[in-house]
């Protein structure tokens, strides 16, 4: 890291968030077609994956995540359109407050400790 890295959570009524994490679970799934294939990448397992899917799928009035089960045919797993959006308005919030605050998390990244060192 090259300093302060600006992390956003949004907290929704009832105590669940989005946040940088969940947001990159949606990524994987949408690139790898799969839960279990996104978990892996992730470095969780299937079932940490499949519990945050399941968050997601309640914060939200539609599911952001659809998926069909196994077997013969492999299952697999998608975004909705929702969820497409949902993940592409969380990278647009995370782009623009880390250019928002460009200025200051620098001035921080000054005063640390971490700078010091180098």
């Amino acid at each position: 890291m090259t300093g302060p890295a600006l992390k956003i959570r949004l907290v929704v009524e009832g105590g669940d968030w989005l946040g940088p994490g969940k947001a990159d679970l949606l990524e994987a799934i949408a690139e790898t077609g799969s839960i279990s294939a996104a978990g892996r990448r992730m470095g969780m397992s299937y079932k940490r994956a499949w519990s945050l899917v399941e968050t997601l799928n309640a914060m939200f009035r539609s599911p952001l995540v659809s998926s069909s089960r196994g077997g013969a045919g492999h299952g697999g797993a998608a975004l909705t359109e929702s969820g497409a959006e949902v993940l592409r308005l969380y990278r647009a919030i995370q782009s623009k407050g880390a250019e928002a605050v460009a200025g200051e998390v620098a001035a921080l990244h000054r005063l640390s400790v971490m700078s010091a060192e180098k």
